[in-house]
Order: structure tokens, then C-alpha cells, then sequence
């Protein structure tokens, strides 16, 4: 009899368990595709993207006009200092840095991760063929995600350095 008894709580205790742990499990990795996740990931997608495809107005679509892209250089002569660059310029390498059609491999590699979402400002992480990105986008008054600040390097970083 106490070992009916003793098999009846276990069963309740793991049963009980269980049915906790994957309630647990099922909240925590279900996925929740919220408007605004879309829509980071779209914003992200549209930078990467718009360089595959040579689109200025997909590159246009995905940054706010206010946009700077930062990383660290070394200058032939040895220096380092901070490049950056601005959304023109990025709509101008949308257009033109994959013309020929070889910068990226087949199929281009593009692992997006969205790091954080809060209200109205978000935090991404790009990896793609050559770099990585790290990316802060703000929801405007029109609800849309842009892309405001990117932080990146090349996987290989003795490609930061001027050749000239």
C-alpha cells in the first residue's frame, strides 16, 4: 500500500512537473511575430538586401535620414581613427558596390538576430558574407523602423586598414 502511495505522488509530482515545465517552455519559445518585429526585421533585411540587388530606394526605405554607420580604420601611415558614414553615401553603396555582381557569395549570407525590442527603439545584429553589424533603429511618429546608428567590422579586421 505505501508503495502505491509513494508511486501515486510521484506520478503527481512529475506529472505536475512536467505540465509546468512545458508551459514554461512553450511561453518562452513560442514565437510572438508582433508588427514591429516584422518590421525591424524588414528595415535590416532592406539594408543587406538593397546591396544584393543594387537598390537605392530598398536602402532608403530601410534607414532614417539622420543615419551614421561607424567603424575603426587604420590609415596607411598607421593612424586609427573612426570612418563614418551617412545615409547618402549609403544609398550611393546600395546603388553601386555590388554592380558587377561578385561582392557577396551565392546565396548571400544574411543571419539576422533581433538583439532587443523596446517601444519605440530596437537593437539588431547583422552577419553577412563579409561583416557584421551591430544596429539601433527608432519606430517614427508614422510607426515605421529605421535604421539610425550601425557599429560594424569585417570578420577578416586586417581589411580596416587604407590601401593607399
Amino acid at each position: 500500500m505505501k508503495l502505491i502511495i509513494k508511486l501515486i505522488l510521484f506520478i503527481s509530482i512529475f506529472y505536475l512537473s512536467k505540465v509546468q515545465a512545458e508551459d514554461v517552455f512553450t511561453s518562452s519559445v513560442s514565437p510572438d511575430i508582433s508588427a514591429d518585429k516584422i518590421a525591424v526585421l524588414r528595415a535590416a533585411t532592406d539594408y543587406i538586401e538593397s546591396q544584393h540587388k543594387r537598390s537605392g530606394q530598398m536602402m532608403q526605405r530601410g534607414l532614417h535620414q539622420k543615419l551614421v554607420k561607424r567603424t575603426y580604420w587604420q590609415a596607411k601611415a598607421g593612424s586609427e581613427f573612426i570612418m563614418e558614414t551617412d545615409f547618402n553615401t549609403m544609398v550611393s553603396v546600395a546603388e553601386n558596390y555590388n554592380k558587377s555582381g561578385d561582392k557577396f557569395s551565392s546565396p548571400p549570407k544574411i543571419d539576422i538576430k533581433i538583439l532587443d525590442i523596446e517601444q519605440r527603439i530596437a537593437s539588431v545584429k547583422l552577419i553577412a558574407d563579409d561583416w557584421v553589424d551591430y544596429m539601433h533603429l527608432i519606430k517614427n511618429t508614422q510607426g515605421q523602423w529605421k535604421i539610425i546608428n550601425v557599429l560594424w567590422q569585417y570578420h577578416d579586421i586586417t581589411k580596416h586598414t587604407s590601401k593607399r
